[in-house]
């Protein structure tokens, strides 16, 4: 039976409660631990009494918004879960151009609350990721190369601490936790609110992509890869390789926030590119375009992922990102899905040093990844992701803190951020949480650890 703490607003779930195995349940169907309890948090004061609960009781502290990380790092077994998606509330001033964003809201809630006034900020590319861990580990979008990633427009933090303190980072209070919050993930508290910076983005947007047999398609990623050293801002430039009934299959394209009329002026070089198998061009509404890759049942999947960041994309590593790590294109069934999204514009405007987040003369972010149902098919699926992302080993440099797996441990965190960046992270932690209480996430361990 469910029952309510007299120290809680929301709720206090145990295995057994009705609603205990729903809130135990993310993303990644590999994940099946069972807390010890799951306090489904009404208030902030919550977050500080759940704090102080897991620490009276030597309990992990795991964090849950979205649940979209691939390594489940939310759910601690025998530990204490704080499900912030209770604290979910929005408010946008349209005038003042600001978004203030609880620590548990969707970025569906917040698109639905900005879009209404032609306003935006970064968010990523699923409507169903939670802001909070999105936006603290930078927060890449379709608005990104026009605007900066999430964590570049954020104006101030509200933070609960391990000691159950609520304390604000902004560029004036708590300059040095603000910095470590542009990026440095979940390591030094738990955000219960966010106030971002809106942008006059309006409504309609662009989206183009081309399929070509993947065996044709060196010479058009390497025209692709130029056109996208040239494009305008409102371009984010993606490729992905994926199998087909009718063989492996290698899409071009791009993503237009803005008119689309002037989106459209990048088809001809796009098309010049070679002749495609399938061509699709559309003019989704923002909204609709930031819920076009929600997947639907997605948290009966069971998921595996790797990736690079790459500053560069010689044609050595275009076939490399063509194979997925197989010895020819047709190997088989189990391959992963490999992509690529451009970076640079606004992300690159941003000193290195302004923030954590770090690698920011990238030119593509790679991803390769895998989804299954059958727990037969765990290590093949996993090895055939690592496999693919090893190809391109060679033109890697750092990687997206979001996009670590789980088994990455310190050596993922070393490719996150530079030494110099991850000494200052290390020396932001042994101040703001020394016992290493946040844990439970892409770890940067205080000096006492």
């Amino acid at each position: 039976m469910t029952t309510t703490s007299p120290r809680f607003d929301g709720r206090l779930l145990t295995p057994g409660d009705p609603g205990y195995d729903a809130a135990r349940t993310v993303w990644n169907a590999m994940i099946d631990r069972r807390p010890r309890m799951i306090v489904q948090v009404a208030s902030v004061a919550d977050v500080v009494a759940a704090v102080r609960l897991a620490r009276e009781l030597d309990l992990e502290i795991g964090v849950r918004c979205g649940g979209h990380n691939v390594a489940g790092l939310a759910v601690p077994a025998n530990g204490l879960m704080i499900d912030l998606t209770p604290l979910n509330g929005v408010r946008v001033d349209p005038i003042r151009r600001r978004a203030r964003v609880q620590g548990g809201a969707l970025l569906g809630a917040l698109d639905r609350a900005s879009q209404p006034y032609g306003l935006a900020t970064t968010a990523g590319n699923v409507s169903h990721t939670g802001v909070g861990g999105l936006t603290l580990g930078g927060g890449m979008g379709w608005l990104a190369r026009q605007h900066g990633l999430a964590c570049d427009n954020v104006i101030s933090y509200t933070m609960v601490t391990a000691d159950g303190e609520v304390v604000t980072a902004s560029r004036t209070e708590n300059p040095d936790l603000y910095w470590g919050l542009r990026g440095g993930g979940g390591n030094f508290g738990i955000v219960t609110d966010f106030d971002f910076r809106l942008h006059h983005t309006g409504t309609r947007t662009l989206v183009a992509e081309f399929d070509f047999r993947a065996e044709d398609a060196v010479p058009v990623l390497e025209g692709w890869r130029d056109l996208n050293a040239v494009a305008p801002r409102q371009a984010t430039f993606t490729a992905d390789v994926h199998s087909t009934a009718r063989g492996p299959l290698a899409t071009v394209g791009f993503v237009w926030v803005g008119d689309p009329a002037q989106g459209h002026r990048l088809l001809p070089a796009l098309r010049a590119l070679g002749r495609p198998v399938a061509e699709r061009v559309s003019t989704p509404s923002y909204l609709e375009l930031q819920q076009r890759d929600d997947t639907v049942g997605g948290h009966a999947y069971r998921r595996y992922s790797s990736a690079h960041y790459l500053r560069q994309f010689p044609t050595a590593a275009i076939e490399a990102f063509l194979l997925r790590g197989a010895s020819d294109l047709h190997t088989g069934a189990h391959l992963a899905n490999v992509g690529l999204q451009a970076h640079g514009g606004a992300i690159a405007d941003v000193a290195d040093a302004d923030a954590a987040f770090s690698h920011r003369g990238t030119m593509f972010e790679f991803g390769a990844g895998s989804r299954w149902t059958a727990p037969s098919e765990d290590d093949i699926r996993m090895a055939a992701a690592r496999s693919a992302a090893a190809a391109l080993d060679p033109y890697a440099d750092g990687v997206y803190v979001n996009s670590l797996a789980a088994d990455e441990g310190q050596r993922g965190v070393r490719r996150a951020y530079p030494t110099a960046k991850l000494a200052r992270l290390t020396a932001l932690k042994t101040i703001w949480d020394p016992r290493n209480v946040f844990h439970l996430n892409h770890n940067i361990r205080p000096h006492s650890q």
